[in-house]
């Protein structure tokens, strides 16, 4: 039944681009918080009873890996790249009619 309706509904590729960065993004998402999740509670964990090793080591993947993840928001919905293919598609015909 879903092929048939994919048969009889032509695709928009733009779309069909910018959907696929948006679920990678929310899965990125998903992992970024289950993964830091677990750090951080091997961390509180380790550090329960043992004052002396209090550093909050998962800080750092949590930082370097959060610059990841915004990064790839904003490829996904903020400036999704077919934006600036077609802006510079625009640019080179504009230049191209001088």
């Amino acid at each position: 039944m879903e092929n048939e309706r994919q048969q009889l509904v032509p695709i928009d590729e733009i779309l069909w681009e910018i959907a696929k960065k948006r679920a990678s993004f929310k899965t990125h998402l998903t992992t970024y918080v289950v993964i830091n999740g677990f750090l951080w509670a091997l961390w509180i964990f380790q550090t329960r009873g043992n004052s002396s090793n209090n550093y909050p080591w998962p800080i750092w993947t949590t930082m370097g890996w959060g610059i990841g993840l915004v990064f790839h928001y904003l490829a996904a919905y903020v400036y999704p790249s077919e934006n600036l293919v077609e802006k510079e598609y625009e640019k080179l015909k504009r230049e191209q009619n001088k």
